[in-house]
């Protein structure tokens, strides 16, 4: 059955075992302009029934009219179908009221009228093309609520317009596609040739974009289009904007089969995407934005120290993460080597920019010429005075490079990891948090030998999903030992290697400080 108007053609089965009755009644439906088929008996209607509505005699040689029906509701495919009953025997109360129980939609006794059939006909056309359009807008608007929460979960520009086009194809139950553009990705482009089909990405042709009807307004408009890049046919176009001076986003269908149900849903659709594509956007800018002031902030090159050797690493969390606080600091303070590793609490662009603020406080006191303990502690106090609701880690050293005697504060940092010849130990000793009022003035002592090795990471490289943090700190123990007297910079390497995982939801801050063997002068 065909969408249309109520007078509209209809193919219609007609099924009786009278040849001459069958004439009659299709003779009156074809001249009121429907397309019909006939069947002498129940078998062969069931065969047929899946394509075509049924209009049925009750009185059948092999199966009588009552159980075809029953069939025809039974089944799920056909369950919409309209079905009218048409009978000179079975003309009683009892047997109308039977006929309507067991599935018939509508009950003739004979002799009918031609005008009260094709008016009964057309009554029952009406119910079926309304229910088959609910039917229809329904599974559309359930799909349609499937693309829109996939597109929202999308973290990459090519994730979301996979998602969408193939989100459309289902929606629209053909062929679709879909094109949009940021500044990390340029214009993509991709089409998708039908429901379940793969979906091709490739950098978007211009004439993808030549057609703005909003003309940098903020909006959604719907056009006709005779045709386009995608293919040569009409099809319905949607170009959407969330933010203006935007590039857009583009959604074309196939016009063939497209009603005004269809057009609201590729607005609705073209809404969402364009807002999703627009917070990927703007989270990209931020993120971009974070990563830069991040990456100026940390040291552009580090001192030298006779008889020592620094290695530092800074990686930037998975693209589909937010940037966070990490930070590591290497400077000389009168003849002090003194370092710091720390990680300010969230991620996104402040957690960098309190990042900024606390190490900047870092360098000024330690011009200042405080121990570690004395700095920490001035720090905690800036942050609870001046950045209340902010917490941050820290570990910061402080050694002679003379005879390698260290102090350190740790402000619930994870531990350095000390190596010498292959023997790794936890140094401990840490107070609370930067942000918390307690007292952070504490410090402990100990001595760097000659050839050993301090390994400090920032939580990043520690703590992973399923794994608490003890154990990631037992597997930064093992893939320590291996620091040894080999290449730090090939250590360094090997260690990110080791013990970062594909895809990590932090960023990770690597310093390794290893004092060269005794009598070793180098730096």
């Amino acid at each position: 059955m065909s969408p249309g108007s109520a007078g509209a053609a209809a193919d219609i089965l007609v099924v009786d075992d009278s040849p001459s009755k069958r004439y009659v009644i299709t003779s009156w439906l074809r001249r009121d302009g429907h397309r019909v088929t006939e069947a002498a008996t129940g078998a062969e209607a069931l065969e047929l029934l899946a394509r075509h509505p049924a209009e049925l005699d009750v009185r059948l040689p092999d199966i009588d009219g009552f159980e075809v029906a029953e069939r025809i509701k039974a089944d799920p495919r056909t369950s919409a179908v309209p079905v009218i009953h048409v009978s000179a025997t079975a003309v009683h109360v009892v047997d109308r009221t039977q006929g309507l129980s067991r599935g018939a939609d509508a009950y003739l006794a004979e002799p009918i009228d031609p005008d009260e059939l094709l008016a009964t006909v057309q009554a029952m056309l009406r119910y079926y093309r309304a229910r088959r359009r609910a039917e229809r807008l329904a599974g559309r608007l359930t799909r349609l609520v499937e693309t829109t929460a996939a597109i929202n979960a999308a973290t990459t520009l090519a994730g979301l317009l996979h998602v969408g086009a193939s989100g459309a194809a289902s929606v629209f139950e053909g062929p679709a596609a879909v094109a949009a553009a940021s500044d990390a990705t340029g214009a993509l482009a991709v089409q998708v040739d039908g429901v379940g089909g793969l979906p091709a990405i490739r950098p978007a042709h211009p004439v993808q974009f030549a057609e703005d009807p909003l003309e940098g307004l903020v909006g959604t408009v719907l056009f006709h289009q005779d045709g386009g890049p995608w293919w040569d046919a009409p099809v319905w176009r949607v170009v959407a904007r969330a933010k203006a001076g935007r590039e857009p986003l583009h959604i074309a269908v196939p016009a063939a089969g497209f009603d005004e149900d269809d057009s609201d849903l590729l607005r609705q659709l073209g809404q969402a995407m364009a807002l999703a594509v627009e917070a990927l956007r703007s989270y990209d800018e931020e993120r971009r934005t974070a990563l830069a002031l991040q990456q100026n902030m940390l040291p552009a090159s580090l001192p030298a120290f006779d008889g020592y050797e620094i290695a530092v690493r800074y990686q930037p969390a998975s693209e589909h993460a937010s940037v966070g606080g990490d930070f590591y600091e290497v400077v000389a303070v009168e003849g002090y080597l003194v370092a710091a590793i720390g990680d300010v609490a969230g991620h996104s662009l402040r957690a960098a920019t309190i990042m900024a603020e606390v190490r900047h406080a870092l360098r000024a006191y330690l011009v200042e010429g405080h121990a570690p303990g004395r700095t920490m502690e001035r720090l905690n106090r800036m942050m609870l005075r001046f950045l209340p609701e902010e917490i941050a880690t820290m570990c910061l050293l402080r050694i002679d490079p003379a005879t390698g005697e260290t102090r350190l504060a740790n402000a619930g940092h994870p531990p350095p990891v000390r190596v010498l010849d292959g023997r790794v130990a936890v140094e401990e000793g840490r107070v609370a948090l930067l942000g918390v009022a307690l007292p952070h003035e504490a410090e402990v002592a100990f001595t760097l030998a000659p050839g050993e090795a301090l390994v400090l990471v920032t939580d990043g490289l520690i703590e992973a999903r399923g794994h608490t943090f003890n154990e990631g700190l037992e597997r930064l123990c093992a893939a320590a030992a291996g620091v040894g007297a080999g290449d730090l910079e090939e250590f360094c390497d090997g260690l990110l290697a080791t013990l970062s995982a594909d895809s990590r939801d932090d960023d990770v801050a690597l310093l390794v400080i290893r004092r060269g063997p005794a009598g070793d002068a180098s730096g």
